[in-house]
C-alpha cells in the first residue's frame, strides 16, 4: 500500500526568534552594538505631517545596510532575501 504524507501547518505556541539566532552571528552582533536611534531626530523634518505612516527610518537604514553587506542591489530581491533569513529578520525587528 502506498503511503502519503499529509502536510499540515503546525501552530507554534511559543517561538522566540532571538533563541534561533546564534550568539556569534553578524546580524545579532550588529543589533547588540549598533545604535541608530539618532535617525529619528535627524530625519524627522523630512517627513510630512499628513498621509500614511512611512516605513520606520531605522528599519529602512537596516534594510539598506543589509543590502550592502549581502551585495544585493535590487529592492525586490532584498525584501525577498530578508524575509527568508531569520538572522536578518531579527536584526530588522529591533529599533534599539
Amino acid at each position: 500500500m502506498q503511503g502519503r504524507k499529509d502536510y499540515t501547518e503546525k501552530l507554534f505556541t511559543s517561538f522566540q526568534l532571538s533563541s534561533r539566532v546564534p550568539k556569534e552571528n553578524l546580524y545579532r552582533k550588529l543589533r547588540e552594538t549598533l545604535d541608530l536611534s539618532f535617525l529619528y531626530k535627524d530625519t524627522k523634518e523630512l517627513y510630512g505631517k499628513t498621509g500614511n505612516p512611512s516605513i520606520d527610518p531605522v528599519v529602512f537604514f537596516k534594510l539598506l545596510l543589509t543590502g550592502y553587506l549581502e551585495n544585493i542591489t535590487s529592492d525586490r530581491k532584498l525584501v525577498e532575501h530578508c524575509s527568508m533569513r531569520m538572522d536578518v529578520l531579527y536584526f530588522l525587528g529591533s529599533s534599539k
